[in-house]
Order: C-alpha cells, then sequence, then structure tokens
C-alpha cells in the first residue's frame, strides 16, 4: 500500500464496536503513531463533543487528542460559515450535546424557533412530535434544511436502531424539503476535512468498515479507500460495487 499523507479513519466498527474494542483498529492506531503519520478521526457521530471522542477512544486504549477529532457538528459549522461570510444566522437545532455545543459556540449563530435561516437535525434520541413540528413550521418559512448524516441505522449490539437519516427522511416527509447532508457519504465532511488540515485529494486515505458511509465518502470525494470487513459491509456486499481502493480482513494486515 502506498504511504499517505493523512489517514481519515472510522471509529465505530472500525476502532470499536459499541462497547467492544477491536484490537486490530487500535494497533493500526498505534503503528501509525509509531511511523510518525497523520491521521484524523472522522466520525458520523454528532451526539458527542470532541472531548467526550477523546474519553471515549481512551477507554478502548486509543490515547488522542481534540485535534484529531472531526465530527459532521465540526464540518456543518464550516460549511455554514464558507457559505455565510459576515451575516448572523438563526438555526433551529435538533440534536445532542455534541451539535449544540459545536454550533453555538459561534457568535455568528444563534437560536431561532420562529425564523432561522436554516434548520440543523443531528442524531437525537429525545426526538418528539413538537421537535419535528416546530422543524417542519421554519421550513415552510423558508429555513434550509440540513443533516448532519444521512445514516439510516444505528448498529447496537445485535440490532439496527434508527439512525439520523431516518429522523431527516420523517422531516423531509413534512416539511416537502429533502435535506442537504454534510457527514459521510457526501464529500462536505472530506473536502472540509482536507481543507482544514492542508491536505490534496491523492494524499488521503479514508478507512473504515462500513461501504456505504465510509467507502462512499471517499469514491464522492475522490480520496482513495480501505475497508476493513471487522465492522458492517461483508465482502459478499461488495459484488456488483465500486471496489474500495483496498479490503482487508482487519486492519493488522494493512502493510505501512
Amino acid at each position: 500500500m502506498k504511504k499517505y499523507q493523512l489517514y481519515l479513519i472510522d471509529l465505530d466498527g472500525t476502532i470499536y464496536r459499541g462497547k467492544e474494542t477491536i484490537e486490530s483498529g487500535v494497533r493500526f492506531v498505534k503503528r501509525l503513531d509509531e511511523a510518525g503519520l497523520d491521521y484524523l478521526f472522522l466520525t458520523n457521530n454528532t451526539t458527542r463533543t470532541p472531548e467526550m471522542v477523546v474519553e471515549k477512544l481512551r477507554g478502548h486504549g486509543v490515547e488522542t487528542t481534540v485535534d484529531k477529532i472531526y465530527t459532521p457538528s465540526m464540518a456543518t459549522a464550516s460549511y455554514l460559515l464558507d457559505h455565510n461570510p459576515g451575516k448572523k444566522l438563526g438555526l433551529y437545532i435538533i440534536g445532542q450535546v455534541g451539535l449544540w455545543k459545536e454550533l453555538l459556540q459561534h457568535p455568528e449563530f444563534s437560536y431561532d424557533e420562529e425564523h432561522p435561516d436554516y434548520v440543523i437535525v443531528g442524531m437525537d434520541t429525545d426526538l418528539t412530535y413538537h421537535k419535528l413540528m416546530v422543524a417542519t413550521r421554519c421550513i415552510h418559512r423558508g429555513a434550509t434544511f440540513i443533516g448532519t448524516n444521512a445514516d439510516k441505522n444505528l448498529p447496537i449490539g445485535d440490532e439496527l436502531r434508527p439512525g439520523n437519516g431516518s429522523l431527516c427522511a420523517a422531516l423531509a416527509v413534512a416539511s416537502g424539503q429533502e435535506p442537504f447532508y454534510i457527514g459521510k457519504p457526501s464529500k462536505v465532511i472530506v473536502d472540509q476535512a482536507l481543507e482544514k488540515w492542508g491536505v490534496k485529494v491523492e494524499a488521503a486515505l479514508i478507512v473504515g468498515d462500513n461501504y456505504p458511509t465510509d467507502i462512499e465518502a471517499g469514491i464522492n470525494s475522490g480520496v482513495d479507500t480501505l475497508l476493513t470487513l471487522t465492522g458492517v459491509t461483508k465482502k459478499e456486499e461488495l459484488v456488483g460495487l465500486t471496489p474500495p481502493t483496498y479490503v482487508v480482513s482487519n486492519l493488522d494486515e494493512v502493510k505501512l
């Protein structure tokens, strides 16, 4: 495998699986450290702050810092700022602490339930009818609908639970507006990460376990991809699909 300037590493299914540690993933990160290679944890999870992600990784044996974490919450903030230079924006937010804290730490953004410029929807395990009602009203009044990611399901243990894409689908039906997605497999989050770290497309590699999110994010953005078969996607499911650049049973097989 060629040497890359930046490795964009997924978390759930790659470094851990829920509460279970994926040891080959942990060893892979440690080998990158030993080789002096740069990496960034590129997650679709907006429920946690970067500090919470660091703590989660520490529990799985990975010592890292917040500057190596990039989430759709962060990419959404960057996207809004880039596309609205010098403007103050009202936001109606559905989500949890990771999304709220990231967005509202920027003085350009304020919370608005009446006439916001954007409706931002991230994963919310306390979603209510009232939140959907307010979001629908705001979109009908002209707000742009942004989804932090399109994940239909979240694999928890042996079951698949509704993901943020499922929440956004309900709002899309109610409002008549499809969301613009920021997280994987959208190229937006990848482009934002590469720009932030000053890395060209051909110098990056996306590492992940989920073809519809991780691998398609690479395909959509022109970044090489490495699929590890330690999570969601199985090898037989690749038939007929655009193949990843690399496929491994686990990350111990990767030769740096």
